[in-house]
């Protein structure tokens, strides 16, 4: 049977580094663009026949800046994915775009071969602090391709906006979020800022520019808040959809899902299996060409460490988890788990809901401790039902044959 795909293409060039970026992306190398151009194509063409047995359903183009790269060149590596990669006809094909570097025409154009979603680069609606981001584009910028793109044929636009940014206060939050709502996009990013060793904005690092805590934590739940009047669902910490509108292929990530990557850095997780490429631009060319080793690490995922990716992925997003649905991933009590929850809940952080668990936006200000918590715990749960002796298959075995035999015994399963 067929198993549907989603493929990520990552674009590494643009224009200028923005502050707060640290993504494996390179201004000033346009000199270098045919020949990457080249590598990914002749990489698509080489890995076709692993592509046998599977339907492409969503393709991503990220960078870097895609649109940067040129709307002739993404359209040729569309093209090879369509003649390689079994891509579905309604599959969705995101390509991020950022306002300086997109005309109406490319515009056109993109949709016109198939690209049916944007993702663009607002960031905010201060032009002030697009500026100290390197930005280079204003929100007038934004509003124009926003229209460009209607009038195009997109009828799926996302728009990323950060909040936590040098400087911003609570008031220049609100008229962002009102301003994006307001060009009636039918899917929002709303980013807490991270300052990472390497970006240009470390120097911010525990300034007093910087909002606290208290006051991102306050920003999140507004945009949570505000977003939700305007008719925005929270559907993962980060990302608000109109229904329908949610990002098929990021869900991909979040659920486990399998995906594969071409491009310098670009990662996969495919057959088990995960592995990334060199995060070197001329190295992947060469050696892409060459047909010498591109991957950079490579590891194999075992039920275990899928089911904690299950748990810690999953409870990023408002559909949550489910003891059924780890359960047959690796079959593992979680009662000391659920007890852990049962407590979140009464904190508020916590919600359970149709058999399923997942946390509040109050929990997503805490989910990086709540999550490390329940993987601990869960790993603590796995290590005592372990008998030393036995070999994984066995254990793996004799779980299942409790669940198949004496479900009725298992208490962790609700309604059973």
């Amino acid at each position: 049977m067929e198993k549907n795909l989603g493929i990520y293409i990552h674009i590494p060039f643009c224009a200028g580094k923005c502050a707060y970026c640290d993504f494996y992306s390179l201004p000033g190398h346009e000199k270098l663009m045919p020949a990457y151009q080249h590598a990914i194509l002749h990489h698509i063409r080489e890995y076709a026949p692993q592509l046998d047995g599977y339907l492409t359903d969503t393709v991503y183009f990220g960078g870097g800046t895609p649109s940067y790269y040129g709307s002739d060149r993404l359209i040729s590596i569309f093209n090879a994915l369509k003649k390689y990669g079994h891509v579905l006809l309604d599959a969705e094909v995101t390509v991020e775009v950022n306002p300086d570097s997109i005309t109406k025409a490319d515009l056109i154009r993109l949709n016109r071969a198939g690209f049916n979603r944007l993702s663009i680069g607002a960031q905010t609606a201060n032009d002030a602090l697009l500026k100290s981001l390197g930005r280079r584009h204003t929100f007038a910028m934004t509003e124009e391709t926003v229209k460009n793109a209607r009038e195009a044929g997109f009828q799926n636009i996302s728009i990323d906006l950060i909040y936590g940014l040098p400087s911003q206060t609570r008031d220049d939050w609100a008229d962002t979020l009102t301003r994006a709502a307001a060009l009636k996009t039918e899917h929002i990013s709303c980013y807490g800022l991270k300052i990472e060793e390497g970006s240009q904005l470390y120097i911010y690092k525990d300034s007093p520019f910087m909002p606290d805590e208290d006051a991102q934590a306050d920003m999140y739940l507004y945009a949570i808040e505000t977003l939700s009047r305007f008719g925005y669902k929270q559907y993962e910490i980060s990302n608000f959809a109109r229904r329908g509108y949610e990002s098929r292929h990021n869900l991909k990530y979040w659920l486990g899902e399998e995906y594969l990557g071409f491009g310098a850095a670009a990662h996969s997780y495919i057959g088990g299996k995960r592995y990334n490429f060199v995060a070197d631009l001329v190295k992947y060319s060469e050696n892409v060409l060459a047909g010498e080793n591109i991957v950079d690490l490579v590891e194999e995922i075992s039920d275990f460490e899928r089911a904690s990716e299950y748990l810690m992925l999953r409870l990023r997003t408002t559909r949550g988890i489910s003891e059924k649905e780890y359960y047959d991933i690796y079959p593992c009590s979680m009662d000391k788990t659920i007890k852990l929850l049962q407590f979140y809940e009464s904190q508020g952080w916590a919600v359970f809901n149709d058999d399923r668990w997942s946390l509040t936006p109050q929990g997503f200000l805490l989910s990086n401790r709540l999550i490390g918590e329940i993987l601990e715990t869960q790993t603590r749960q796995r290590t005592e039902m372990t008998r030393p002796w036995e070999k994984p298959e066995d254990i793996i075995y004799r779980r299942q044959m409790t669940y198949d035999k004496k479900p009725k015994e298992i208490s962790m399963f609700r309604g059973i």
